[in-house]
């Protein structure tokens, strides 16, 4: 399982909002006019675009994307998307890493809203992101301002070629979250809309994994740091999907036996200030939700929260250092 680079120069909506078309939520590709050259499924891999230089199969060269033939005649390529969650969309990449003489002159994405099922012929699209020129080998951003719910997407390419990674960032519907058994929601789920804000180190993998669904594939799958040489602790600062009162907590350390962390705390406050700085400072001094708790290798930890206040924001701490595949906030919304 390859790690997802973060581009430093991606705009802030790449932050602050979930990927709808993360194949790891749910999203699926779910027809494409052709993909003689590369699967349509590759395009809505989380992992970031790779090239194998000497790598060929039956069709020719191997590219990490979605690749069309050469078209010979008339029209243009397209891939509709079933989003992971209906929601809002914020912001778009399309990713066009080494595609060089085979990226797209041009492209456009059409969205449509439904509440049950798929696209057919008869589905009415509008547009969401009009025409626009594509460079090669490049990821290029668009914000979106269309306040309406997408369900599915439609990408078009004019008139062929190929995409590394499409990217749609977006506010999921939280009304779709799924209740516990005891009614409490998780909060800290990236499918109900969940971010992470900062983390003062990624070095293994992304903390941004511990809000995904199910349980870590392997060591890869989880927020891992590198070995802490000096004092204090790692941790990460989380946007919930909704503000609430949490409390349960579930610290899944699957896969991580010889570096889980010796221990973990969680702290969290209610916070309109959207500024990372500004969050990452209030949150050394926010109340506590779990006190440091002794943690195992390889194991579903489970917690019970300590207060009653609701939070918006909260800061997992893994003392001193490791990885930690999955983090569930069971909860209350307001």
């Amino acid at each position: 399982m390859g790690m997802m680079e973060l581009d430093p120069e991606a705009p802030a909506f790449t932050r602050r909002h979930v990927n709808l078309a993360d194949a790891r939520l749910g999203a699926r590709a779910l027809a494409a006019s052709d993909e003689f050259f590369a699967a349509k499924e590759r395009m809505l891999e989380p992992a970031t675009a790779l090239f194998h230089p000497g790598r060929y199969d039956e069709h020719g060269k191997w590219m990490d994307g979605w690749e069309t033939r050469r078209r010979r005649g008339p029209g243009h390529d397209w891939c509709v998307v079933r989003l992971a969650r209906a929601g809002t969309i914020k912001g778009l990449d399309i990713d066009t890493s080494h595609f060089t003489g085979n990226f797209p002159p041009a492209a456009s994405i059409e969205a449509c809203t439904l509440d049950t099922g798929d696209p057919d012929a008869s589905t009415a699209w509008f547009p969401l992101l009009p025409t626009h020129s594509l460079r090669g080998n490049s990821h290029q951003y668009f914000e979106v301002e269309d306040a309406r719910r997408v369900s599915h997407l439609r990408l078009n390419l004019f008139p062929d070629g190929g995409v590394a990674r499409l990217r749609v960032y977006g506010r999921p519907e939280f009304g779709q979250a799924e209740r516990a058994a005891d009614g409490c929601v998780d909060l800290a789920a990236a499918l109900n809309g969940a971010t992470v804000v900062a983390a003062n180190n990624e070095h293994f993998g992304p903390a941004a994994t511990l809000l995904l669904p199910g349980r870590g594939v392997n060591m890869g799958d989880g927020w891992e740091t590198r070995r802490r040489r000096e004092p204090g602790h790692d941790w990460c600062v989380i946007a919930l999907a909704q503000a609430g009162v949490i409390e349960r907590i579930e610290v899944d350390t699957a896969h991580f036996k010889g570096n889980f962390p010796d221990r973990c705390s969680l702290h969290g406050a209610m916070s309109t200030d959207g500024s990372t700085e500004s969050l990452v400072t209030q949150a050394m001094f926010w109340p506590l939700i779990l006190p440091e708790s002794a943690l195992q290798a390889d194991h579903v930890h489970h917690f019970s929260s300590v207060s009653t206040a609701a939070v918006s924001h909260v800061r997992f701490n893994m003392i001193p250092d490791g990885g930690v595949s999955r983090l569930r906030l069971w909860g209350r919304p307001l």
